[in-house]
């Protein structure tokens, strides 16, 4: 289980006053306003951000971050993910997960031999989609749909799906 969840990246800058445009990854794009702070990952350091200031242009956060008050100061932030201690991330629903917690986990079929391992989590219209790197070689893009993932079960680090003839 991962001790941070992303909340958003960074786009671009906006203006020149050190504000950045922040794509959110959250489900509620609003949630900006009520955190103090962000950790943003910049290579291989995270750096600790005070939020000084949130607005909106278009429905996507701007944010204003105490002390960097040039686009000199921001520029380089580009692509650079955000996150928050697990802690302040938004409470999950029944059947909710953090895509991070899911990535790296063991997939199974119902006969309990192992697929693979989920590579990546599409986030889609209709529904997600798991793609798992098989341990026999290739990928396989598996619907997160009842009739396809019967356990998911982060905590223990595995999935157990059903194969779909189609798939």
């Amino acid at each position: 289980m991962l001790d941070k969840v992303q909340v958003g990246v960074v786009t671009t800058t906006h203006g020149l006053k050190g504000e950045v445009k922040v794509y959110p990854t959250s489900d509620d794009p609003e949630r900006f306003e009520s955190l103090d702070h962000v950790m943003l990952e910049f290579g291989r350091q995270m750096i600790d951000l005070e939020i000084e200031d949130v607005r909106y242009f278009k429905g996507r956060p701007i944010l204003k971050f105490v002390g960097y008050d040039r686009i000199e100061d921001v520029q380089k932030w580009h692509n650079c993910p955000l996150y928050v201690d697990r802690s302040e991330a938004l409470p999950l629903g029944e059947d909710e997960y953090f895509v991070g917690d899911l990535i790296g986990c063991d997939v199974y079929l119902e006969d309990d031999s192992k697929l693979g391992v989920i590579k990546d989590v599409l986030i889609t219209g209709a529904n997600d989609v798991y793609v798992v790197k098989k341990d026999t070689g290739g990928e396989v893009l598996i619907p997160v749909i009842d009739d396809c993932v019967l356990v998911i079960n982060p905590e223990e680090n595995r999935i157990v799906v059903h194969l779909l003839p189609e798939i």
